[in-house]
C-alpha cells in the first residue's frame, strides 16, 4: 500500500518548517509566490491534498459524501444521483456535488477542494483521472468509488456497466433485424470516454460481421435534441440511404426522431433509430424508441452501499468491482 504523505513531509521535500508549508497551501499572502509554487507543485506531485478542517476536527471527517460527475445537463448523472441520495437517506452523511464539465484538470481541480474538508466517501463517474487526481484518490483518507463503467482499471471499488460490451450488444441486435447501412453520431467525443467505449464496441462488432460503419458524426459539444435533430439531417442528406442510425445517447435519438417526422421519414420503415441510457424522456414520445439500460440509479444505490459498508467497517474494505446488466429494449424503432 502507497505511503499516505503527511504535511510534515511535504515541508521537508520543500526545505521549509511544516507551518511554512501550511500556510503556502492556505495561500497566506506572507508566504512568497516562489516558496508557495514549490510547495503546491510537491504536494501535487505526490497527491496530498492539505486538511481544511481546523483544530479539534483535524483528524476526522465531516458527515458528507462527494460526489463527482461531468455534467448535470443531462437525465443521466441526475439519476445516479437519486440512487446515492435515497441510500445515504438512510444515515448522517449528505452528498454534496462537483462537476468537472468532461474536463480532466477540472475534475483534479473538485477533488482536491472535496477531499480538502475530508469527506466521509468519494464517489466519482468514471475511470479516466490524470496522474494528479489518481495520486489523490490513491492516498485519500476516505473510501473511494469509481461509477459507471468498468471497462478499465479502478483504483479501488468500482460499480458500472461495460460499455464496450454495450455497443456490441446494440450491434448484434441491429444486425439481427437486418440493417446493413449504418451510421454513428455521438457528442463529446473524445472527452466522453464511456461513449467512445460503446462506438469501439459497436464498431468493432459490426466489423466482426463484414459491416462497416457508412457514416459516424463525432460532435464535440453537449446531448440536445435540437443537436440530433440537425445532425440527423447532416448525415442522412450525405447518405440518403441509411436505414439505421446509432447515438451516443436518448437526447440524441429523440432529436433524430424529430427530424424524421418533420422530414415526413418514417420509422423504422424508412430509417431505424436507436439511443442509450433509457430516460424517462423517451415514454412521453409517440413511438418507443429503441434504447439500453444503464442501470444508473442502481450504479448509484450499490456506490452508496460500498461507502457505508466501508465507513462501518473496522478493518480496510478489500476492493469490491461490480458490473451490472444492461437491457436493451427495441422499441418500435428497430
Amino acid at each position: 500500500m502507497t505511503k499516505k504523505m503527511l504535511l510534515k513531509d511535504i515541508a521537508r521535500l520543500a526545505g521549509v518548517s511544516e507551518i511554512t508549508a501550511s500556510r503556502a497551501l492556505r495561500g497566506a499572502p506572507d508566504v512568497s509566490k516562489s516558496t508557495r509554487a514549490k510547495v503546491e507543485e510537491i504536494a501535487r506531485a505526490h497527491g496530498y491534498v492539505p486538511n481544511r478542517i481546523a483544530g479539534s476536527l483535524s483528524s476526522q471527517s465531516v458527515n458528507l459524501v462527494g460526489v463527482v460527475v461531468p455534467s448535470l445537463n443531462s437525465f443521466v448523472f441526475p439519476e445516479v444521483l437519486s440512487g446515492i441520495s435515497a441510500v445515504l437517506k438512510q444515515s448522517p452523511l449528505k452528498p454534496v456535488v462537483g462537476i468537472s464539465g468532461y474536463e480532466m484538470d477540472e475534475e483534479e481541480d473538485v477533488i482536491r477542494e472535496m477531499l480538502s474538508w475530508r469527506p466521509s466517501g468519494l464517489i466519482v463517474a468514471g475511470l479516466e483521472h490524470n496522474e494528479a487526481t489518481q495520486r489523490m484518490l490513491t492516498q485519500a483518507d476516505c473510501p473511494v468509488v469509481e461509477v459507471m463503467d468498468v471497462d478499465g482499471t479502478p483504483l479501488r471499488h468500482c460499480v458500472g456497466i461495460s460499455h464496450l460490451q454495450a455497443g456490441r450488444d446494440m450491434a448484434a441486435q441491429i444486425l439481427t433485424q437486418g440493417y446493413r447501412r449504418i451510421g454513428f453520431i455521438g457528442t463529446k467525443m473524445p472527452q466522453d470516454f464511456r461513449a467512445r467505449k460503446r462506438f469501439d464496441g459497436f464498431s468493432a462488432a459490426l466489423a466482426a460481421q463484414g459491416v462497416a460503419l457508412a457514416d459516424s458524426l463525432h460532435y464535440a459539444g453537449d446531448s440536445s435534441i435540437a443537436t440530433g435533430r440537425q445532425l440527423t439531417a447532416e448525415m442522412l442528406e450525405r447518405h440518403p440511404d441509411l436505414d439505421c442510425i446509432y447515438y451516443s445517447s436518448d437526447v440524441m435519438s429523440v432529436g433524430g426522431y424529430m427530424h424524421c417526422l418533420a422530414a415526413g421519414l418514417s420509422v423504422p420503415q424508412d430509417v431505424a433509430l436507436a439511443g442509450f441510457n433509457n430516460l424517462q424522456i423517451l415514454a412521453g414520445l409517440p413511438l418507443q424508441l429503441a434504447t439500453t439500460d444503464a442501470c444508473r440509479r442502481q450504479i448509484g444505490e450499490r456506490a452508496a452501499e460500498i461507502v457505508l459498508k466501508a465507513r462501518e467497517s473496522s478493518d480496510e474494505l478489500p476492493p469490491i468491482c461490480e458490473t451490472l446488466s444492461p437491457r436493451i429494449s427495441l422499441g418500435e424503432s428497430l
